[in-house]
């Protein structure tokens, strides 16, 4: 979903001069949270490289933030595919340089029913939600110890901490984004490379309102939910920033709740 000129500039925020010219892969970056966080990066100069299955969406942002004078480079890359990852990293690497900025944004947040897991698709959603993330890492590991700097941001959610249930391996394997990120923490500290976690709260992407948006569900999440108000991507997206940016430079091994005040 494209945004007009004129909402680009009603929405800029902060600028980080730090993060102009580095390299920024985000995964999942076609749309949702996704794109604004590329969005986000291109604002602030930097040069992003997204990943996605969704090329025309893909295609189209990249051309839109090109014809705005901006650095975005789409590549078609099935996460779950670990060797098409790693030469996903290898092509944005060889094309554009050592990566310094990773967004682990890509999930999907399918339910199924417990009844009817199978472990073909238990494998799966753990595939799509929780094993890209660390492989992403591994593979931008070498190019942040070479430059002694770098941020790493996974992306968990608030879906196991508010006991949601309907989809046991989504939750699960969003509950153990924030085990791996602080154990790769933990690692690379003395490489000064930050690792930390991002929980969304529930945020208005085109797919939640179209798949899981009822009045119900608003009317439950405003109950629980401090900020009387629905959650958009930008504002995501504006915190994702922050976090690779050096005034969280003291930041890592954290896991931050950006949800309004619902968990």
């Amino acid at each position: 979903m494209g945004w007009s000129k004129r909402h680009w500039k009603e929405v800029m925020a902060a600028i980080y001069s730090d993060l102009a010219g580095k390299v920024v892969l985000v995964t999942g970056g076609a749309s949702g949270i996704g794109e604004a966080i590329v969005r986000r990066f291109a604002q602030q100069k930097s040069v992003v490289v997204f990943f996605d299955i969704k090329v025309e969406e893909g295609t189209r942002l990249a051309r839109e933030l090109s014809d705005q004078g901006l650095s975005a480079c789409f590549l078609n890359v099935d996460l779950t595919d670990i060797a098409a990852l790693r030469a996903g990293v290898a092509d944005a690497r060889k094309a554009h340089g050592p990566i310094s900025v990773l967004v682990n944004n890509a999930a999907h947040d399918e339910r199924h029913p417990t009844e009817e897991m199978t472990p073909e698709y238990w494998d799966d959603r753990i595939a799509v939600n929780l094993k890209h993330q660390f492989f992403a890492a591994q593979a931008v590991l070498p190019d942040m110890k070479a430059a002694n700097a770098g941020a790493i941001i996974n992306f968990g959610s608030v879906s196991w901490m508010v006991g949601q249930g309907g989809m046991a391996a989504y939750t699960a394997s969003k509950s153990g984004v924030l085990g791996l990120t602080r154990s790769l923490a933990r690692d690379y500290g003395p490489y000064n490379i930050r690792v930390n976690a991002i929980a969304p709260g529930w945020i208005m992407t085109e797919r939640q309102v179209t798949k899981w948006l009822t009045p119900e569900g608003v009317e439950e999440l405003m109950h629980r939910q401090c900020l009387k108000r629905k959650l958009v991507p930008d504002e995501i997206a504006k915190f994702t920033v922050f976090l690779a940016s050096e005034e969280a430079s003291a930041c890592t091994a954290q896991h931050y709740v950006v949800d309004g005040g619902w968990v």
